[in-house]
């Protein structure tokens, strides 16, 4: 099998800001997008590193440099091929998701099927999407509710003094949409109870996301007994071995591909969660439809999609996502379901 990848350089609807990040006015973002071929065929995977997750440009191509000598020449080889690279790069999961998202493209392509009917899913599980409104002015915020007026379900990121204002504005302009509310580590447990039971009652909030940051849970069994909605887990669960720590805590855990590893660790984390009892979200970076038709494979065994990377982008590279509304349609084509556009005037470093 061959490995290639290059940069492409994407650009965003909105500058996009969340509570632990510092915040930016950027649009661009570059995204490493990789390709494994053999047998005429050709597999899409893409890596979305995260700064927070100690991860970068520089580390992921560092990582697939020497991951394309390892591939081997069995494109079903999934433990032979994937084993090695955790014990090789085991602070590397958005690389390792990267090769293992285009394996699975690549298998579905030589076996004719698509991935989710390979796994012997139905595809009218699926949940419908959220749809994310990053943090921003309240103007800004406005408008981008405005042009989420299709969308069913919102996702809004706090974490930020105007916390209640940006709700106040958001649910009067959506009035009767389910709200999801991510703090990403923003809130402390000296407040966090207080806090929910200010919010969640008042802003009618579906789900709340993360509202302390990892390690840091001595008050979320409080919240959890307070019965005031789902408490779900995002960095405090990166990967199988974080899914018990979040039993008592969490009522549900969020798993995103470039934060666990790829398809296969996704699905390994699905079913330790519905075994300990949790309920299941998945989510994305910003990302193009690689990133997300992969986690889509999945989405029949989800309670919650947050599946909109792509569609905050203004130059999505692939076409293949289908849906309206937050329905998300699986394909019928094999592996993910994916075509790429011509280039025109994106930027591309090979």
């Amino acid at each position: 099998m061959k490995l290639t990848w290059h940069l492409r350089r994407l650009h965003l609807r909105h500058p996009f800001n969340i509570a632990s990040l510092p915040r930016t006015n950027s649009v661009a973002k570059d995204i490493p997008l990789i390709r494994i071929e053999h047998a005429g065929h050709a597999g899409w995977g893409e890596a979305s590193p995260a700064s927070y997750y100690n991860q970068s440009i520089e580390s992921v191509a560092a990582a697939l440099q020497e991951a394309a000598g390892m591939l081997g020449n069995d494109p079903l080889a999934f433990d032979s091929i994937l084993d090695p690279m955790w014990e090789r790069f085991p602070d590397q999961p958005a690389t390792i998701s990267a090769i293992d998202v285009a394996l699975h493209d690549l298998a579905g392509k030589l076996l004719g099927l698509p991935v989710w009917k390979w796994f012997g899913l139905d595809a009218r599980r699926a949940p419908p999407t959220s749809f994310t409104i990053g943090i921003d002015d309240l103007d800004t915020i406005s408008q981008k509710v405005r042009e989420a007026a299709d969308y069913p379900i919102l996702k809004i990121k706090v974490g930020t003094p105007d916390d209640d204002r940006v709700l106040s504005a958001v649910r009067s302009l959506a009035p009767d949409k389910p709200l999801r509310v991510d703090a990403n580590c923003a809130w402390r447990s000296a407040d966090v109870l207080e806090r929910c039971r200010h919010f969640i009652p008042r802003y009618r909030i579906e789900l709340m996301e993360q509202p302390t940051p990892r390690g840091e849970h001595a008050a979320l069994p409080q919240v959890r007994a307070a019965g005031l909605c789902p408490i779900v887990a995002d960095e405090s669960c990166h990967s199988p071995e974080d899914v018990l720590d979040c039993v008592g805590n969490f009522d549900g855990i969020n798993i995103k591909l470039s934060k666990c590893g790829g398809i296969r660790r996704a699905m390994r984390m699905i079913h330790v969660a519905r075994a300990a009892g949790l309920k299941v979200m998945l989510g994305c970076m910003i990302e193009t439809s690689v990133g997300i038709a992969a986690a889509a494979q999945l989405a029949p065994l989800a309670d919650w999609l947050d599946l909109d990377g792509h569609l905050l982008l203004a130059d999505d590279p692939f076409e293949g996502v289908g849906g309206e509304r937050g329905r998300i349609t699986l394909s019928h084509e094999p592996g993910l379901g994916l075509s790429e556009r011509p280039l025109r005037n994106a930027q591309r470093t090979d």
